[in-house]
């Protein structure tokens, strides 16, 4: 599977009715992006938005970024699994994650396990799976949304490769160095597209306010070198710019591109800053897949 250099990871495909989002995955695949990854939180079913958005489009990937694993039990996502690889041979990658504390238990009613060991008992689960469907004519692929060194391993063992959030071009020198060099790794990176620097510091602290009250994020920032005075105030200037790339199109484009250059497959950009991702799309396709 080619996912190619660049994707876009976005919720504006949950926020727009089905024949709108169709019409912009096709637009985004005539940008020449590799990769579209949509979210599992509080919006359309990932799986089923997959399908739609998959049958709107005729080449680009599609990656959920993240499909929870406390969302449906191992068997169903087998099932959605291979059958969306079936009818779509080599364009749908599985991200699969643990989710968050607060969301697992405040929203799903669950009880939130240990991260790895859940993980491990789940992608096991899934691998003995009875599935007696057509079977797909491409390998099934899957990834983990994993952070610490633990997950990451786990990944390298189990999965096709990881997805990274919320993470520097130093943590994908790190994650590499654990996956080897064979692993898919795809990592997402904010963009705030615009040059005024206290524009774009606030579009990312808006944008991080969420992710920095979530225990998994926090830790894994402590982990590359964060302390405590980069979570006061809604982010310290230095962790939002390590976290947000902003400015002309190639300054951007060169930021992105660390991570590339630190081990990255490839980079899907997620714009925050502004409700309509499209336009910046538009505008750092040429920079980034002309």
């Amino acid at each position: 599977m080619d996912i190619g250099s660049f994707g876009v990871w976005t919720f504006a495909f949950d926020q727009r009715p089905n024949t709108q989002a169709r019409e912009l995955a096709a637009e985004v695949e005539s940008l020449g992006y590799g990769a579209i990854w949509i979210p599992e939180a509080v919006g359309k079913d990932p799986l089923v938005h997959s399908a739609l958005l998959l049958s709107g489009t005729s080449r680009i990937t599609l990656a959920t970024g993240i499909a929870s694993i406390y969302a449906r039990d191992a068997m169903a996502m087998t099932q959605a699994h291979k059958t969306l690889t079936e009818a779509f041979p080599d364009r749908f990658l599985l991200g699969l994650g643990v989710s968050h504390a607060p969301m697992v238990e405040g929203m799903r009613g669950h009880e939130y396990g240990s991260p790895v060991k859940t993980m491990r008992a789940y992608l096991e689960a899934m691998d003995k799976a009875l599935y007696l469907g057509a079977a797909p004519t491409s390998p099934t692929r899957r990834c983990i949304g994993a952070l610490g060194p633990k997950m990451t391993a786990l990944a390298a063992t189990a999965t096709d490769g990881i997805h990274p959030y919320n993470v520097t071009p130093e943590h994908t020198a790190e994650a590499r160095a654990i996956v080897g060099p064979d692993k898919l790794v795809a990592v997402e990176h904010a963009v705030a597209f615009t040059t005024d620097v206290a524009l774009a510091r606030e579009a990312g602290r808006v944008h991080l306010s969420t992710y920095l009250g979530l225990p998994n994020y926090v830790n894994n920032l402590r982990r590359l070198g964060f302390g405590d005075d980069d979570f006061v105030e809604r982010g310290s200037d230095k962790l939002i710019d390590a976290l947000v790339a902003y400015g002309t199109v190639d300054q951007i484009a060169s930021r992105l591109r660390e991570h590339h250059a630190a081990g990255a497959d490839h980079v899907c950009i997620q714009v925050v800053g502004s409700p309509d991702p499209a336009p910046a799309w538009r505008e750092l396709a040429p920079a980034l897949v002309g």
